[in-house]
């Protein structure tokens, strides 16, 4: 749908483009600038500047409240207008030095810089004027420098109404205004997240990543005690020659630096929602990740992880040449010898006990083309299907759940949905430390537009602090409360009849399944009121439209498939699928989980879900890799459950590991240590050398994101480009290019000639992808699947069928099963266990460099203030934790993010980890392992106490100070404060 069209008159002359757009949008379209400062297009009009004076009617007015509309007339030429756009930069320049060709933000992209250029301002009307603050370099990311703030808010804004963190704020009022991190002066310990939206924003050097300082220009790099007198100088030859002879030297800097700057979009590393961003370097230097509005997910917003955590890039410690062990140790080789060795290895156990003694396990941070040729060595050459990825241990049980119920294993719409819907659940899912920019933009639509949020989880955490009901449940007993809400639903007339009478089947016999899930019964599973479970439901049932999200505090149960068909049951009931604004939403963990199994590496399917056991399909797939079709094996492999219990017992023989660190996040890790101490034969192809591959017998180098292209596929189905950034490290090779040189050596010589031709075989193949081409993903697009063979995108699910042959949903009836593991005598407390924000997975990334572990270096275990009561336990004192199968020792933190006898730990830390002590229960349907059933005793140890567990300076201590916006206002209201073009007497509070 075109947008529709207008015409204004600017300056006299006539202008058409798009209605109702921000003015100064339009006008840079077609070529035009008005001075600004403080307007940024992804942010509403902050009027803070006073530098994009018009006039409107009659009337003086700032440009940047201005949308275009037929027949618009704006001058921004006259004398008058002139006169107050350049008082306004006056009195920005009175609290900001210019001296961009020693400034690291002299890179095209600073907004005051390049404003100042064009307003070919003579000579400014105020001298600058320092403050009486220090350069804050408390933050292990960025700094701010109050001398060079312009206090024009944009950081504050982004911080407020963006991220809704809710950290930052300007006292206008103050003798010397400046931006306040919770109302005090120092980042550290505050309750910035650095998701570094603040710096993205930011129209000067005022807040900078350190990756910046001092190496992004040629003059930057030099020492204070040569810079400060060079500045000094040539700001005393502005008074004699002005300033557009210094500005123009700052040009030539400016157009040196771009030469050397290199641009590259890309995709994030870390979690599944799949922001893209562009990664500025120059030569292998990472001079820092710039968002961009266009970004189809994320727009302008980052987290922590996303905007700073790529120091692991550039490690010393990464894997750059390929490892062959010898008498137990590790040497170098030659890529040739290496991949010899591999393929002789490999064949070996193929020749002696058949292909499935191997099992594959693909890397879930791996790319798409990536995932597709480990199943397809793992099929085709050794007509296996041991395949899998680690979805197996968060998302397998969910996507099952949506299987059951709906018929595709993926969200069933994109952000957009979850935006605009009335009521967002989320449930098992710490969404603003695991999945940050998917919370930023619901705490958005929550703080600003009425939307309805209903949190159930055992912890207490930021999402549940901000719910309008928070439900502290039982761990492991979600099925029931989800089932009682559905019963609700039916007996309170909540339900979609029309819906369901036209969309759905199973509907009597699910209905009669619901007869034991009263809200008495579910009160007694859950330990939640009925008064609290009825509020609930009624949230539910008045909802126009529900947006279900969950994670792995539902799926890492022993019943998690059942948790999820429970979720899915519900929206059906409630008629919540297959309009804008509702659907169930797994999220997914790892940037590439959705896409590793979208493209074939699991168990049981080829790429796109097509089932291994079919014969029809099997054909297909034979036909179209030029074999006979009784290559491809009609039975499902094992899984990575599977494959470890198969190990252990000396069945499988040989294992091909990528990108995934089975030995640390593989439960019941004693066992799992044991069963690669079992197999004759084991590769393991990473960037660092892990937990897993200290079991290998040949690591391969592979390449992260930043020095490969290929594609992802993020929490929403939608499949996105990247493009390399930097060359291979050393020796290191892009993993696509590592399994062609194998496939090679096992004497399929597939010739692939870049990422590229594997999506457009794979794309030839499965009918999920149809239309998918990297001609489609160029710069910002983007494709969802399915995706039809003309390209176009599904971006919600269900709107006319269901993905089954009837083309209707089914409610599918459950049972309730208990966890597998509860708390007894002896293991009286249940440990509760997940990520943190700062950290990911077994900190292989987030570990290098120190930076992001410097926000929480040490282990600890939560406990509640009623358990360290009746225990005597104070913070930092040290505690055994006792498992079935093992035990660690940590200090604890004493707070009420937990309660009662329910424990938390972070999954990140220690050696082996939290795995130590889990057990190999698992969900019997899809053979996830119970990671969150974990009975434990606690026992007090006499050790000094560790100082702190989380230091003083996380942003867990902080106390957010909220704002619905930019109180500009209260500038206004400053005696000193006069509209331009009037000169001021104290311009620093005007």
């Amino acid at each position: 749908m075109s947008e529709a069209q207008c015409t204004i008159l600017f300056n006299g002359e006539r202008l058409s483009g798009n209605a109702d757009q921000p003015l100064i949008d339009f006008l840079q379209a077609q070529g035009k600038k008005l001075p600004h400062v403080c307007y940024h297009p992804a942010l509403p009009p902050l009027q803070s500047c006073d530098v994009c004076w018009v006039e409107v009617d009659g009337e003086q007015v700032r440009g940047c409240t201005l949308r275009t509309r037929e027949g618009l007339e704006v001058v921004s030429q006259s004398a008058v207008l002139q006169a107050a756009q350049q008082e306004g930069m006056d009195r920005i320049l009175n609290r900001h030095e210019l001296y961009c060709t020693v400034c690291e933000h002299n890179t095209g992209d600073c907004t005051l810089h390049n404003t100042v250029a064009d307003m070919h301002i003579p000579i400014q009307y105020y001298p600058y004027e320092r403050k009486p603050y220090h350069k804050d370099h408390s933050n292990p990311f960025y700094t701010y420098d109050p001398d060079q703030c312009i206090l024009c808010g944009r950081c504050v804004e982004a911080c407020q109404n963006v991220e809704v963190n809710e950290t930052l704020s300007i006292d206008y009022s103050a003798d010397h205004p400046r931006v306040l991190w919770d109302g005090g002066t120092q980042i550290a310990g505050s309750s910035c997240v650095s998701c570094g939206h603040c710096v993205t924003v930011c129209p000067c050097n005022a807040l900078l990543e350190k990756t910046m300082q001092p190496d992004a220009g040629p003059f930057t790099h030099m020492d204070e005690d040569l810079k400060r007198p060079l500045i000094d100088f040539v700001k005393s030859m502005e008074n004699s020659i002005g300033m557009e002879p210094i500005t123009g030297i700052s040009l030539i800097d400016d157009a040196l630096r771009k030469t050397e700057i290199k641009k590259t979009k890309t995709v994030c590393t870390y979690c599944g929602v799949g922001c893209s961003f562009e990664v500025w370097t120059r030569d292998r230097h990472i001079l820092k990740i710039q968002p961009v509005a266009e970004a189809p997910v994320n727009g302008i917003s980052t987290c922590v992880k996303g905007k700073f955590g790529w120091d692991f890039v550039n490690s010393p410690n990464r894997v750059t040449t390929p490892l062959i062990r010898e008498n137990g140790r590790f040497r170098p080789a030659s890529w040739d010898e290496a991949l010899a060795r591999v393929a002789e290895g490999l064949s070996a156990v193929a020749r002696q006990h058949g292909g499935n003694a191997i099992g594959f396990i693909g890397s879930s941070k791996a790319s798409n083309e990536e995932a597709y040729l480990t199943q397809k060595i793992a099929r085709l050459i050794f007509g296996t299907n041991n395949v899998d990825n680690s979805s197996r241990y968060c998302q397998n049980p969910a996507t099952e759940g949506l299987f059951r119920t709906v018929g595709y294993g993926g969200d069933a719409g994109t952000l957009r949905d979850l935006q605009q819907t009335d009521l967002i659940i989320t449930v098992g899912s710490n969404l603003a430390e695991n999945h940050p920019v998917f919370a930023s933009h619901i705490k958005q639509s929550h703080k600003h537009r009425g939307q309805k949020l209903l949190v159930v989880d055992p912890r207490r955490h930021e999402m549940a602090d901000r719910a309008d009901c928070f439900l502290r449940i039982r761990p492991g007993s979600d099925m029931v409360w989800a089932s009682a809400m559905a019963k609700y639903m039916f007996d309170h007339g909540y339900a979609d009849e029309a819906f369901l009478a036209e969309r759905v089947n199973q509907v009597e016999a699910y209905r009669a399944s619901l007869a034991p899930f009263t809200l008495a019964f579910a009160s007694e599973q859950t330990g939640l009121s009925v008064a609290q479970l009825t509020e609930a439901a009624e949230m539910i049932g008045q909802a126009g439209s529900v947006c279900l999200l969950w994670a792995m505090g539902i799926t890492q149960h022993s019943h998690g498939a059942d948790t999820s068909t429970a979720l899915s049951n519900l929206l059906l009931v409630t008629g919540n699928y297959g309009r804008p604004g509702t659907g169930g939403y797994p999220m997914r963990g790892h940037n590439n989980v959705q896409g590793a199994s979208d493209f074939g590496c699991l168990s049981n399917v080829y790429p796109g879900y097509e089932k291994v056991s079919d014969a029809q399909v099997r054909e297909k797939w034979a036909r179209a890799w030029g074999v006979d079709p009784g290559a491809l094996s009609d039975e499902p492999g094992l899984d990575n459950f599977m494959m470890i219990q198969e190990a252990h017992d000396h069945k499988l023989r040989a294992m091909y590991i990528i990108g995934e660190d089975t030995a640390f996040s593989d439960a019941d890790a004693t066992k799992v240590h044991q069963a690669f101490s079992e197999l004759d034969f084991m590769v393991v192809q990473d960037i660092f050398i892990s937990h897993t591959a200290q079991f290998a017998d040949v690591i391969l180098p592979g390449c992260p994101s930043l020095e490969k292209e290929g594609t992802f596929v993020n929490t929403e189905r939608r499949i996105q480009h990247f493009s390399a950034a930097l060359p291979p490290l050393g020796d290191s090779r892009p993993d696509w290019q590592i399994l062609t040189d194998l496939a090679a050596h096992l004497g399929h010589p597939w010739r692939y000639p870049n990422p590229g031709a594997i999506m457009a075989e794979a794309a030839s193949i499965a009918e999920l992808f149809a239309g998918v081409s990297y001609e489609q993903l160029v710069g910002w697009q983007s494709q969802l699947w399915p995706v039809k063979a003309d390209g176009s995108s599904t971006p919600l699910l269900y709107t006319e069928a269901f993905a089954f042959p009837d083309g209707k949903a089914r409610l599918y009836p459950l049972t309730w099963r208990p966890p597998m593991e509860e708390p007894d005598a002896e293991f009286d407390l249940l440990l509760n266990n997940g990520r943190m924000l700062e950290h990911f997975q077994s900190t292989n990334q987030t570990g290098q460099g120190g930076r992001m572990k410097s926000l929480s270096p040490n282990w600890f275990v939560e406990i509640s203030p009623q358990l360290a009561q009746q225990r005597q336990l104070s913070e930092g004192d040290w505690v055994t934790l006792r498992s079935r199968r093992g035990e660690l020792q940590v200090p604890v933190v004493v707070t009420d993010r937990v309660s009662g006898n329910v424990l938390f730990i972070p999954i990140h830390h220690g050696k082996p980890g939290v795995n130590g002590l889990t057990g190999d229960h698992h969900d019997p349907d899809v053979n996830t392992p119970a990671y969150k059933e974990i009975a434990v005793s606690l026992q007090k140890l006499a050790r000094a106490p560790q100082p702190h567990p989380i230091p003083l300076h996380n942003f867990r201590h902080g106390q957010r100070t909220p704002l619905d916006h930019l109180p500009v206002e209260v500038k206004w209201q400053q005696p000193e404060y006069r509209l331009p073009p009037e000169h001021v007497t104290h311009p620093e509070k005007s």
